[in-house]
């Protein structure tokens, strides 16, 4: 099992829902967050006064999926979240030991 964190531009949030939703990835966990990477943030006038925004608004997305789903789920992610654009966002998959539903106590592939 894998957990994949992305963090993408947060207009491409239904884009990318829609995509993972159409390789079986049912459920998701979304975070407003604040970043920048090589966009560096912009600046901005306000009443005349010019001002830089160093942290720009992104989503963080967090998917736990089996092994047999990462690769499917990271090629959907990077075609719904891409714009082209500097800013675009990063994946990162991360091995995920053991997971438990709460619920019912299942717990490893059962649980996802």
């Amino acid at each position: 099992m894998k957990l994949i964190t992305a963090i993408i531009k947060p207009f491409k949030l239904d884009e990318v829902r829609e995509a993972l939703a159409e390789v079986g990835i049912q459920g998701m966990t979304v975070t407003e967050v604040k970043g920048f990477g090589r966009q560096k943030g912009h600046t901005e006038l306000y009443r005349g006064a010019e001002y830089t925004v160093d942290f720009l608004p992104k989503l963080r997305i967090e998917l736990a999926v089996s092994d047999a789903q990462v690769e499917t789920a990271i090629e959907s992610l990077c075609a719904a979240a891409h714009t082209g654009k500097i800013g675009d966002g990063k994946i990162f998959v991360m091995p995920l030991e053991q997971v438990i539903r709460i619920r019912t106590g299942e717990d490893g592939e059962a649980a996802i």
